[in-house]
């Protein structure tokens, strides 16, 4: 990082030194258990002298090395291509309008409240809200740590049942909506682009931004015509750069297409992604007639929905995990 030239290229500069973070956070974490034990050792032999008094000391610092082993554990489980690179992470909502698109806002709420409680930073890149209420669609990039790894498995169809807040007879209503989760390359994928493929249009964005964000066409939609793939991005000012990042995101998608269309496995990258509609779901969550979140992957259920909705989803993602490391392991 001290060489001359490390930081001519800001992106490739804050990518190399995020991975070096990393690095050094693995082995800190090591560097403390392994100071942790040596000091429980002492404390077990005070306490086989006769101490007393250092037991409450030795549970407590047992119980912080049971806690980095379980980190420990976890990073056991990105052992994926692209585990340890951000992720470009998206939120659509299947058919039925308002409902639906009220319940991608209330997704959309739970996993910014897990990014906070990771440490993940985010960045909306486009955002599109509803008529009536919730979210059309939403794309943004999580920064972190393992971003792609600990979201890879989010990715497919999320029910929703509850009596809906927009039906006057208090009728129980369903509602789908689609989690997409791809990895930000460190270099744009190599996927060859025929210009002719693409209908590029600017709009003027939506939503917060200021002045110059609502007089200016500076938000991007590309439309890859062949494959029908859209993407779009409105959260810089500047056109061009907005231009750049969806360019970004519809080579990944293209790549994530080609790997589907070559690996034996279709959901290598994408998960279980499926059609936004009924049987296809990998997770409901259930507001009536009784509370109840299940994982239909992993078998996992909590009734505590509010908690579940308040972004503390990690018994669901560890389970997948762990699930994912046991089925490749045979």
């Amino acid at each position: 990082m001290n060489q001359p030239g490390f930081w001519d290229d800001s992106d490739s500069a804050s990518k190399k030194a995020q991975k070096l973070d990393a690095i050094k956070s693995r082995l800190q974490l090591i560097d403390d258990m392994k100071e942790k034990l040596e000091e429980s050792q002492v404390l077990l032999e005070l306490l086989e002298e006769g101490e007393d008094s250092v037991r409450p000391e030795l549970e407590d610092m047992l119980s912080e090395l049971d806690e980095k082993l379980d980190e420990v554990k976890m990073l056991l489980h990105f052992n994926g291509e692209y585990d340890e690179y951000n992720a470009i992470f998206s939120i659509h909502p299947g058919a039925g309008g308002t409902e639906s698109q009220d319940w991608a806002e209330m997704l959309l709420r739970m996993y910014e409240r897990w990014f906070e409680k990771r440490g993940f930073s985010t960045e909306t890149l486009d955002l599109q809200t509803g008529d009536e209420a919730g979210i059309k669609s939403v794309t943004m990039m999580v920064e972190g740590e393992y971003a792609y790894g600990y979201l890879k498995g989010e990715s497919g169809v999320h029910r929703l049942v509850r009596i809906s807040p927009f039906d006057s007879s208090g009728r129980r209503h369903t509602s789908f909506a689609s989690v997409d989760v791809l990895p930000e390359m460190d270099d744009e994928p190599e996927i060859d682009i025929d210009e002719n493929d693409l209908r590029i249009e600017t709009y003027r964005a939506s939503g917060a931004g200021g002045q110059h964000v609502n007089k200016t066409e500076s938000a991007v939609r590309i439309t890859h015509e062949p494959t029908g793939i859209v993407v779009q991005c409105q959260n810089e000012r500047s056109q061009h750069k907005n231009k750049d990042m969806a360019m970004k995101i519809l080579k990944t998608r293209l790549l994530e297409l080609k790997r589907e269309q070559q690996a034996e496995k279709i959901d290598e990258l994408r998960g279980e992604h499926k059609e936004i509609a009924w049987g296809s779901q990998i997770r409901s969550y259930v507001f009536h007639p009784y509370n109840m979140i299940k994982d239909h992957r992993t078998d996992i259920e909590v009734g505590n929905v509010e908690k579940i909705m308040d972004g503390n989803i990690d018994q669901f993602i560890e389970a997948y995990l762990r699930q994912q490391r046991k089925n490749s392991n045979g």
